[in-house]
């Protein structure tokens, strides 16, 4: 009997850790797809200019930028970036990939999270991000540059 028991469990053990492992595989293709698609939207707008509260090609910031390129995809995320910085998961900045979010502190007299960028690219630690300034309006910057390098505070991935 004990045999008899082990030879139909088994089987059903082993389906079910082949299907465990093939859903795990299909989330994180689709979830690579997502990325893909949320940093092509994003990379869109390069070249836009910088407009406080903005979310259009006339004029965009930086949370309105990364809010509208998520929301193409339908995943929903807070619109400023302080609030953001409450969403998904903190990661290490080298388990950081494409479509991950980049969290800085640039205010010198306050200490608080006022700037995102979205990760478009990460070859062996050397991170791109695209992002909206006051200045020059959506660019793409490096993680290397130093301004960037010493006001990051997190990165967080949400998908």
């Amino acid at each position: 009997m004990k045999r008899f028991l082990l030879l139909v469990l088994f089987p059903l053990l082993l389906v079910s850790c082949g299907s465990s492992r093939t859903a795990t595989h299909t989330a994180q293709k689709t979830s690579i797809k997502k990325s893909e698609a949320i940093v092509k939207y994003a990379k869109s707008f390069d070249g836009t200019r910088y407009k406080f509260g903005g979310t259009t090609k006339s004029g965009m910031d930086c949370s309105g930028l990364v809010y509208v390129s998520y929301k193409k995809e339908n995943i929903t995320i807070p619109r400023v970036s302080k609030d953001m910085a409450k969403t998904g998961k903190r990661i290490s900045l080298s388990k950081a990939k494409k479509g991950d979010l980049l969290f800085f502190k640039t205010l010198k007299n306050k200490n608080v999270i006022n700037h995102v960028g979205l990760i478009i690219e990460n070859k062996r630690g050397k991170i791109l991000f695209i992002h909206s300034t006051t200045s020059k309006g959506v660019i793409i910057s490096s993680l290397d540059e130093n301004y960037w390098k010493n006001t990051f505070v997190e990165v967080r991935k949400v998908i």
